[in-house]
Parts: C-alpha cells; structure tokens; sequence
C-alpha cells in the first residue's frame, strides 16, 4: 500500500475570493486545499498562471481537503474564504 504524508511549509490563510487576491502559497508546488464549510458545501476553487489566465478549476466538498500540485508562479483562489491554503512537500511511504 503506497500511503502520502506532508509537511506543512507556509503558514494556513484563507484562499482569496478573486483573481485578484489569488496567492501563489509561498511559490509552493504543493498546496493543501481545506474546505471548513459543512458538509455539503461546495465552492468552487481556481488555479491560473501568474498573469490571471485560469488553468483549471474544481470544485471542494465542505469539510474535506485534498492536496494539488501546481507551479511556483502559479496562483490559486476561492469562491469563499472557508477554503483555507498551506503550502505543503509530500512524500510517498
């Protein structure tokens, strides 16, 4: 079984809510992403490049997490600041 831990390295902040106030999470190639809402709550959370053109999106349920992968330069912000960001290494045991 191939189980991934993480070390959190940036301290946790509250997404932004636009393009705008996207943050690139401390130039991290991996975030954390945290939704503190209930369950059921979805809001929608949006990767883009440097300048404001947006890679991708997904959507987080309420109260669950995932970890992404992105660039250093690339910036991520929320529908909603219950979504919470750390910047995060991972490792495969």
């Amino acid at each position: 079984m191939i189980s991934k831990i993480f070390t959190p390295i940036t301290a946790v902040a509250a997404a932004g809510t636009s393009t705008g106030a996207a943050s690139n999470v401390g130039r991290s190639r991996y975030v954390l992403v945290q939704n503190t809402a209930a369950a059921g709550t979805d809001y929608l959370v949006t990767l883009e490049e440097s300048g404001g053109t947006d890679i991708g999106t997904f959507r987080i349920n309420g109260n669950s997490s995932m970890i992404i992968k992105k660039g250093t330069s690339n910036k991520i912000f929320a529908e909603h600041a219950a979504v919470f960001l750390t910047g995060v290494t991972v490792t495969t045991i």
